[in-house]
């Protein structure tokens, strides 16, 4: 069975830096595995977005990666972006592990998400339920503080 992997190394001038790893088997799920650190404590958004353009920094991602058309959510909904993927936890001393795994952000095929960015956000993702004008679009998740491309890995 073919297995895709893919990176993103995320970073900001503020200190905030980390490693997310992407395996796909066949036409599995997609298995997220990062490491985070120089974040404040609590939960943060952290999204694929559509663009892998920083350009102008994490402002040039543009929107969520969304090819369905969808409304924003938590990744476990139905109606949600593709590049929904919720929050990590950021412990008392600045750092966030984690697992995810997803079946909306494939490695290959039309939807790949190869090429595009993660964007870590400020605020917690209200995962489309806050009642904020902002949480149907970005889940009101605030700045976007650490980005990077998502590229093959090998």
């Amino acid at each position: 069975m073919r297995i895709v992997k893919a990176v993103v190394v995320l970073g900001n001038s503020d200190g905030v830096s980390g490693t997310v790893y992407f395996t796909q088997e066949g036409d599995g799920p997609t298995t997220v595995t990062g490491s985070l650190s120089g974040l404040k404590p609590g939960l943060h958004g952290f999204h694929v977005h559509a663009l892998g353009d920083t350009t102008n920094g994490c402002m040039s991602t543009g929107p969520h990666f969304n090819p369905a058309g969808k409304e924003h959510g938590a990744p476990e909904d139905e109606n949600r972006h593709a590049g929904d993927l919720g929050n990590v936890t950021v412990g008392d001393d600045g750092t966030a592990t984690f697992t995810i795994i997803d079946k909306q952000i494939p490695l290959c095929g039309p939807n790949s998400i190869i090429g595009r960015a993660v964007v870590v956000h400020a605020d917690p993702d209200d995962l489309g339920k806050g009642g904020h004008e902002l949480s149907k679009s970005t889940g009101n998740a605030g700045g976007r503080i650490a980005c990077g491309i998502i590229g093959i890995h090998g």
